[in-house]
């Protein structure tokens, strides 16, 4: 009994550690953007959060710099949104939802607006940046005692905390669209392009 308990933890273990060995060996390691690194430090459940925002960042940066301009324009059906139109969607997100937790907008960002900006592929990086700089500083700037306070989250009682993942996680949902075009479009994302 003790034998076939201990053979199920280490099978438990193994099939637990797959997925992150696999993920290391296709995931180059990549210097962090100069932006994250000059960032106060933070800690527990933020750090956790802010780092999943850095990854999404890199990737989708990486991403949108590895897009030919032309394809800028190109969506996969009438109705969606092109490839220029789903960075900047995400640089809506990035200045849209700190507001849940009461961070503006910068002065002059037209959140609803820029989405019609998705042609202008140097725009387009430069904004997927900006956005992602404005995120991490207003979750960082929301005090520590703050972070379970109440918030409202699409219609739903929240708290900061919460809101915190809805950036990382609208990032990463929409990183996983942008995979999806480049690869319709015959471009491999540099992450997984050294083999």
């Amino acid at each position: 009994m003790r034998r076939a308990f201990g053979g199920l933890c280490l099978l438990a273990l193994a099939v637990l550690a797959a997925p992150a060995m696999a993920q290391e060996k296709q995931t180059p390691s990549v210097t962090p953007p100069v932006a994250q690194a000059q960032a106060p430090a933070a800690s527990g459940v933020r750090a956790e959060i802010l780092r999943q925002i850095g990854d999404a960042q890199e990737k989708l940066v990486a991403l949108a710099e590895a897009m030919p301009a032309d394809k800028y324009g190109w969506r996969p059906g009438a109705g969606v949104r092109s490839t220029g139109e789903v960075f900047l969607h995400v640089a809506g997100g990035n200045y849209f939802l700190p507001t849940l937790w009461g961070v503006k907008p910068p002065e002059g960002v037209d959140v609803r607006g820029l989405e019609k900006q998705g042609g202008d592929k140097a725009k387009v990086i430069d904004t997927l940046k900006k956005s992602f700089d404005h995120a991490r500083q207003a979750i960082q700037s929301v005090p520590e005692a703050d972070l379970e306070k109440a918030a409202r989250i699409f219609g739903q009682d929240g708290t900061n905390r919460e809101a915190f993942m809805v950036v990382a996680s609208h990032a990463h949902e929409h990183l996983g669209q942008a995979i999806a075009y480049a690869r319709m479009n015959g471009v491999t994302p540099p992450w997984s392009a050294g083999g």
